[in-house]
């Protein structure tokens, strides 16, 4: 091991999933992508960061709710480029060709593309840190969808994407919850 600049030690936690996040306020859906998100617990919790900067933080703040897509490796270019502009003079859904669809519960719209939805309600936001905390109500995915590859950012303008499946859940059966170890590959 060899001294690291701190600045850049997030690098190494940032690889979750890279997610779209939808909103819809005053009659209008917007998008961002959002690279910092967390699992919290099996029940369905999740933290996202952002904050006012973001144009949808007011919509999320005001309608507490919002739906976190998770793209596909395919879909790189198009959600670096919404990343890229502001839905304040952008809209996205336009510009990108995203479609989208109603969601069950909530008024943000589901993306079609992706290789899953969920929708969520918000629980807590934590301002000071930008730190949202989301309970789903409903999740959507796309078992047929070729091309299954989640993207991971690293934080430098790199992303990756899952190499093969390491099956391991045999081993770590006494700690999963039923629902995950009945799903099936």
């Amino acid at each position: 091991m060899q001294p690291f600049p701190l600045d850049r030690a997030f690098t190494f936690l940032e690889s979750g999933p890279v997610t779209l996040v939808t909103t819809h306020d005053a009659g209008r859906d917007n998008v961002m992508t959002i690279t910092w998100t967390m699992v919290l617990d099996f029940d369905a919790r999740f933290a996202i960061t952002t904050g006012p900067w973001n144009y949808s933080w007011k919509a999320i703040e005001k309608t507490r709710e919002c739906v976190i897509a998770i793209p596909s490796a395919d879909m790189l270019d198009t959600v670096v480029g919404i990343g890229l502009c502001s839905g304040k003079e952008t809209d996205k859904f336009e510009k990108f060709g995203l479609a989208r669809r109603k969601a069950d519960k909530v008024k943000a719209p589901l993306l079609d593309k992706c290789l899953a939805n969920i929708e969520c309600r918000v629980v807590d936001i934590i301002e000071p840190y930008g730190i949202v905390i989301l309970e789903g109500v409903a999740a959507h995915a796309d078992p047929h969808r070729k091309g299954r590859s989640p993207l991971h950012a690293i934080g430098d303008g790199t992303f990756v994407t899952d190499g093969p499946v390491l099956d391991r859940r045999t081993m770590m059966r006494p700690k999963l919850p039923p629902s995950v170890l009945t799903r099936k590959s």
